[in-house]
């Protein structure tokens, strides 16, 4: 198992301008809130590859790659849904370089990089818009609540109120 961390000290390395190194350590990803419903991941600790480059001029460039499985309810029938996400996220940390240049996971005299928090919020930037059990979910009927996928069905429609007059006249 790789070594766990939650804040990686990218001093360290001692890396030289033009100098890379791919690590393979782990980390915990926290549950999170998502269209008002909860999410957290299978395994807590979550294996991610992270690869630094240090920069000429001094700073760093960082990716971050993992695949996460995640346990909540399908945002359209609430049963139970367990996706799972391939995420990949770039950051540059470059003194001087202004907002555009400056990674908000890097402090501490731009030497530690908080892989924990970069972690959680790559994995809910990498979410599709509806977090759902399956791809084809047909959800819940609107009119009754059930299940669709379970007990596919249809109500009759009510008339259209257009026509009530013509039902209340006598014929022959």
């Amino acid at each position: 198992m790789a070594a766990r961390t939650d804040t990686f000290d990218l001093g360290g390395l001692a890396l030289s301008p033009g100098q890379g190194r791919r690590l393979e350590l782990s980390v915990i990803v926290d549950a999170f809130s998502f269209g008002g419903q909860e999410y957290s991941v299978t395994e807590r600790e979550v294996p991610v590859t992270l690869d630094v480059s240090r920069m000429t001029g001094g700073g760093y460039s960082l990716r971050l790659r993992f695949r996460a499985h995640l346990d909540g309810p399908c945002m359209r029938c609430l049963t139970a849904a367990h996706p799972s996400f391939a995420v990949d996220a770039r950051e540059v940390d470059q003194p001087g370089g202004g907002d555009e240049m400056s990674s908000p996971y890097v402090g501490g005299l731009g030497e530690e990089l908080d892989l924990r928090a970069w972690a959680r919020d790559a994995l809910a930037l990498a979410l599709p818009a509806q977090i759902l059990c399956k791809d084809d979910c047909a959800g819940l009927c609107p009119q009754c609540g059930k299940d669709l996928n379970v007990e596919p069905h249809e109500h009759e429609k009510a008339p259209d109120p257009r026509w009530a007059a013509l039902r209340d006249l006598k014929l022959g």
